[in-house]
């Protein structure tokens, strides 16, 4: 389990997040995670995804439902593509998105990151 410690200037609380992956196949893994707001002593977020690899296109999706304090219960739709910059594939873009859906499947917000890793 993958646990941090943040604390927020805001509500002047210390919160506790965790994060558990839990493999069903090779390729298919449960993730959990939510943070615990110690001044409040209630969760602040609960998020269960399903997160599928396709190794040969370098890419990922997750789809999963999150439920927050103050939004309630949305679905998500994640996804990322790796591009190699170079054949050895030490330099990637990386693309990121996800988008968000309330419970009447409106759509809430819609992200989309880009990124180059350089690993060595």
């Amino acid at each position: 389990m993958e646990t941090s410690l943040r604390y927020a200037t805001n509500s002047r609380s210390l919160k506790i997040l965790a994060k558990e992956k839990f493999p069903v196949n090779s390729k298919t893994r449960l993730q959990l995670h939510g943070e615990l707001d110690t001044g409040a002593g209630v969760p602040s977020y609960l998020c269960a995804m399903i997160r599928h690899l396709f190794p040969k296109a370098s890419t990922s999706l997750g789809v999963g439902l999150h439920y927050d304090k103050r939004e309630k219960l949305r679905c998500l739709v994640r996804g990322k593509k790796k591009f190699p910059v170079v054949t050895d594939e030490f330099v990637t873009f990386n693309i990121k998105g996800r988008c968000d859906f309330d419970q009447d499947f409106v759509q809430v917000c819609l992200f989309r990151f880009t990124s180059v890793i350089y690993a060595s």
